[in-house]
């Protein structure tokens, strides 16, 4: 039980606000999924702040994280100002779904194996040295996102700039490159040569080969180009160290490395900016702040909010690329292991992490979503060929080796700003008996359902196991109830990488 006054709206939708709350949260959430008591007090905490607008909307997958200020799996807003601390420190953290020419009749188990085989090093988890490129080419990226690597690779994935969130570009035109030497040092790009392609150490970043197995909406299915049988790739990344070190820079975070805290310091050195004064203001409101209660802002329409948006756009634009890589190497490995083209097309590139302005209840208001993904309407796409009559396509993991689900937005989902569930959260108790206590029972309970997992040299991996999850049918069941999806498919795991 809870002390917080929650509210019961419907069976997945509840409120809470305290005295000392500005906003109220409206937790998209049935009773079976409510989240523990350190979520309920982080989410009152955010809500004491005046600059939030209208509410805080949770979803199913809300829970905590250590030296988190705001918890995963929520959006909120503001009219007129910016605030880093309830984001995650790495912009466009976010997922792809590509679809592929293989299917459960044309590709047997033993090809998939040998692929991944070969993907465990294609597809590196944490790696010094991942898909080198150009510093030019760097700069180029975060000035006027993927289309400069698409060119650079000669990627062919289909779609891959038309079904890329903003076009794989959150500027939404070419920047200068003295544009993006103001916002971020030259030693954080320098590095940023050597990390595309990295599918990254943190949380549970992955790489999975999914089949789908049924088909809910047939009609929005032959729309999206998926059907039955068909595999497709899934793939979860970020933006890498030029993210988190240029969001170390603007925010008051502790690092979580010393290695970060060193990289951050001698970036600040290095600064060649020509508003170099803009950001000593920013460092000077920054060491001010301190590990004070209350959020750090910055003004929307201010230099600093400028200064501090600018920058997470550049890292945004590298994140995009980021998947686009992995993608593209993926699809070479398919070419070299099994000698044909897996024709890839690339369904949706989304962030979950991502901070944007949009116009909610007749305000123009900065959305930050928290480990949350934009779900608009077919009114909220009206400028895309496919998704202005299906909906902005959502896609809904939740451990390594239980079903995932393909969706699409509706527009009926006003009380979460248009968002979506990215997954399906942490659970506050086990949710099944067999909960694995090394690396060999997990591999053992995977193989057991059916999935192959590579790499996985993490210690922590086991607590990617499915019995820390939340149940993923459930999520999905609340989603519908609320209007925040209409379920298109539903996919099962086949093979995954994560460390």
């Amino acid at each position: 039980m809870t002390h917080y006054p929650i509210k019961k709206i419907s069976p997945h939708k509840h409120q809470f606000q305290t005295e000392k709350m500005k906003v109220p949260v409206v937790l998209h959430i049935s009773e079976k999924l409510m989240p523990g008591e350190e979520t309920l007090r982080q989410l009152e905490d955010v809500a004491t702040n005046d600059c939030l607008f209208h509410h805080i909307a949770a979803m199913a997958d809300v829970h905590s994280k250590p030296g988190r200020k705001n918890a995963t799996g929520t959006a909120l807003a503001s009219e007129n100002f910016i605030m880093p601390q309830v984001n995650d420190s790495d912009p466009c953290c976010g997922m792809r779904m590509v679809k592929t020419s293989l299917t459960e009749d044309n590709t047997t188990p033993e090809e998939i194996d040998c692929l991944f085989q070969k993907l465990t090093d294609v597809v590196p988890t944490k790696k010094l040295v991942g898909t080198q490129i150009p510093f030019e080419l760097v700069v180029d990226i975060c000035r006027g996102g993927t289309s400069a690597l698409v060119e650079h690779f000669g990627i062919d994935t289909r779609n891959e700039l038309t079904n890329s969130m903003s076009r794989g570009n959150f500027f939404g035109q070419q920047m200068s490159r003295r544009d993006i030497f103001n916002v971020i040092p030259k030693l954080f790009l320098f590095f940023a040569q050597y990390r595309l392609g990295v599918l990254g150490a943190a949380g549970n970043h992955f790489l999975d080969l999914m089949k789908i197995t049924d088909v809910v909406d047939p009609e929005t299915a032959r729309a999206l180009g998926v059907k039955k049988g068909q595999y497709v790739f899934m793939i979860h990344a970020g933006s890498g160290i030029l993210g988190q070190y240029t969001m170390y820079m603007y925010t008051a975070k502790k690092r979580e490395h010393l290695s970060q805290t060193l990289m951050v310091e001698l970036g600040k050195l290095t600064f060649q900016s020509q508003i170099k004064q803009a950001y000593n203001n920013i460092a000077r409101k920054i060491r001010e702040h301190g590990n004070k209660q209350g959020l750090l802002t910055y003004d929307a329409d201010g230099v600093d909010g400028r200064m501090y948006m600018a920058a997470r756009n550049a890292a945004s634009n590298y994140g995009v690329a980021n998947r686009a890589t992995i993608a593209h190497n993926v699809s070479q490995a398919i070419k070299d292991v099994l000698g044909r083209d897996p024709e890839m097309d690339l369904l949706y590139d989304m962030p979950h992490i991502h901070i944007g302005q949009e116009k909610h209840f007749d305000k123009n208001v900065w959305v930050h979503r928290n480990g949350t993904t934009r779900a608009n309407g077919p009114l909220g796409m009206a400028d895309h060929p496919v998704f202005s009559k299906t909906g902005e396509p959502v896609f809904v993991p939740s451990s390594m080796s239980t079903p995932a689900y393909l969706g699409v937005g509706t527009d009926d989902n006003r009380s979460t700003f248009f968002s979506s569930s990215h997954g399906t959260g942490l659970s506050v108790f086990k949710t099944e008996k067999d909960v694995p206590k090394n690396r060999e029972e997990l591999l053992k309970k995977m193989k057991q359902k059916g999935v192959n997992l590579y790499n996985a040299k993490s210690s922590i991996v086991i607590k990617q196991d499915s019995a820390h999850y939340k149940d993923v049918s459930e999520v999905i069941a609340g989603m519908e109830n609320n209007k925040v999806i209409k379920t298109v498919a539903k996919l099962q795991p086949v093979s995954v990488i994560m460390y």
